[in-house]
């Protein structure tokens, strides 16, 4: 991919670093707002990357594009999910994002948000939007399944097992191999997720 032009260059270098100013002053200057660097990150998702919430805003206020994703099918809403801030969530809502498009596991935001732990970002994109709470990724799994599975069963991801399942998250909803959430967190000894999957089966 050959060298952006400097304008465009100065535009994602600010926007990596959350220079909000000098995010405004590349765009006065000329600068594409879909620029694309080596990794095919658009300004938008590097701003989203560095949860840079004041650079964003300025993109989006231009228009840029929340959906455009680089060569490991990250945008900058799918980023939301993996650096769980509701700050950024909201500041590219206004942006329109799909909430269908998945990322490289085929997953949607809530999926990685559910995995990592980020209880406050699961509550606000499931109040704040109507992303399917029931999205199964390639691996076969839902945001539940990733709770469970990738989660280390303390006090932040029964949070966000109640709040999934308060969501409407189905309880027993199965694996690939037909295994269950509840099944999972016997396994794991979650016992606190477990009587919550019971009681919600």
């Amino acid at each position: 991919m050959p060298a952006p032009r400097a304008t465009d260059h100065a535009l994602l270098t600010a926007a990596e670093r959350g220079d909000a100013a000098a995010v405004r002053a590349a765009l006065a200057a000329g600068a594409h707002l879909e620029a694309r660097d080596a990794d095919l990150r658009t300004p938008l998702l590097l701003a989203a990357r560095g949860d840079h919430v004041e650079a964003a805003a300025v993109l989006v206020a231009a228009g840029a594009d929340v959906n455009a994703q680089d060569h490991q099918d990250d945008s900058a809403w799918l980023v939301t999910g993996v650096t769980g801030s509701v700050a950024m969530l909201r500041t590219l809502l206004p942006a329109g994002p799909d909430l269908t498009l998945r990322n490289r596991f085929g997953g949607v935001s809530v999926i990685p948000a559910a995995e990592r732990g980020h209880v406050a970002y699961v509550q606000a994109v499931l109040d704040e939007t109507d992303i399917d709470v029931n999205h199964v990724n390639r691996l076969g799994w839902t945001a539940l399944l990733e709770a469970v599975i990738l989660g280390d069963g303390g006090s932040a991801h029964r949070q966000i097992v109640q709040i999934l399942l308060a969501a409407g998250a189905t309880a027993d909803l199965a694996d690939a191999d037909g295994v269950t959430p509840l099944v999972h967190a016997e396994r794991r000894g979650f016992t606190d997720i477990a009587t919550l999957l019971r009681d919600a089966g």
